[in-house]
């Protein structure tokens, strides 16, 4: 199986440069830091939350819209989500002229579902999530539009590593990356990218204990799928299995996959939220929650990149995620 090279993730860096938002990063520097890890350990957020779509699920969309001919574009794409790839598939469509048809389930985040809308596409809702893969290959098949898996697609891989290029040419010298799975599209493309561009570079991956299709798949050799379904705060994070094709490059790339409990997560979204001033969705804090856990012996005194992915929340279920009182 052949994988992208350090010159194929640069040449599509360059490709999508004018075209997306190159995201900041921003060094964690304060007492509290120094005092969960140490003075030495050097921390770096790079906040994917404000690329367009709210998640750096647009790199990867809109460069496998590239890679369509044009009897591929004039009949339009579709695609089956319940969160961030909906929106992402829906404002790469636009930016590229083709249409879009995105299948979601009835319980959908209403704050995710309105932003599907206001972009334009068109939205077919389904009773529940189970119906989301026959409803999607239906309207592909009647209406011959291009099916956009959220993670399993060679350009997908290559859009997702332009985020770990773009990281590496604003902090030079990262020790550590620190990558969230869902999927596995964005962890392969940076960890590949990553590792092409930097061998010495350490890449970890990291799941949340209640979805975690790709450490087990790491473990037994081979794309596997949960028993039972996954659950997680972070629904970001949730794939049911691992693919055949993300998971091989996540195989060979990273160093490891580590697990995260739930209240690891909510306490790293108050990190960011209090020290790095931003709002994120549970799952754009997994990376962090892996720094100040699982990874934090192996990072101690190092350079570190944390991977922030997205933030579609909305502002009454991001704090309904913190217990607080309020004192008179």
């Amino acid at each position: 199986m052949d994988f992208p090279t350090a010159s194929n993730f640069r040449a599509q860096h360059e490709r999508l440069r004018s075209r997306v938002v190159r995201t900041p990063v921003q060094e964690w520097v304060s007492p509290r830091k120094d005092s969960l890890l140490s003075a030495d350990t050097e921390v770096y957020w790079k906040l994917e939350l404000f690329q367009k779509s709210g998640s750096f699920k647009y790199r990867g969309a809109i460069s496998v819209i590239d890679q369509m001919n044009p009897e591929e574009r004039q009949a339009g794409v579709v695609a089956g989500t319940g969160g961030n790839h909906g929106i992402a598939v829906a404002l790469a469509a636009k930016d590229a002229g083709v249409d879009a048809k995105i299948i979601v389930p009835k319980a959908m985040n209403s704050f995710r579902r309105n932003a599907i809308d206001r972009i334009g596409a068109e939205i077919v809702v389904v009773d529940c999530i189970s119906q989301i893969l026959d409803e999607m290959h239906r309207v592909a098949k009647q209406e011959s539009r291009t099916v956009m898996h959220p993670f399993e697609h060679p350009a997908i891989t290559l859009g997702a590593g332009t985020l770990g290029v773009e990281f590496l040419e604003q902090v030079s010298d990262l020790d550590v990356v620190i990558v969230p799975i869902g999927g596995g599209g964005l962890a392969s493309g940076v960890s590949c990218a990553i590792k092409e561009i930097n061998p010495k570079c350490e890449v970890y991956g990291v799941e949340p204990v209640g979805a975690n299709s790709m450490q087990l798949s790491i473990e037994q050799g081979s794309a596997v799928a949960l028993q039972i379904p996954p659950k997680s705060i972070a629904d970001s994070l949730c794939s049911p299995k691992a693919e055949s094709y993300s998971f091989a490059v996540c195989q060979k790339y990273l160093d490891g996959v580590v697990l995260i409990e739930e209240g690891e997560i909510v306490e790293a979204m108050r990190i960011l939220f209090e020290e790095g001033k931003v709002a994120v969705e549970p799952a754009g804090a997994a990376a962090t929650a892996a720094l100040l856990g699982p990874l934090r012996k192996r990072c101690l005194g190092r350079r570190v990149g944390v991977i922030v992915c997205g933030s579609n929340i909305d502002v009454e279920t991001f704090f309904g995620l913190f217990p607080f009182s309020c004192e008179k």
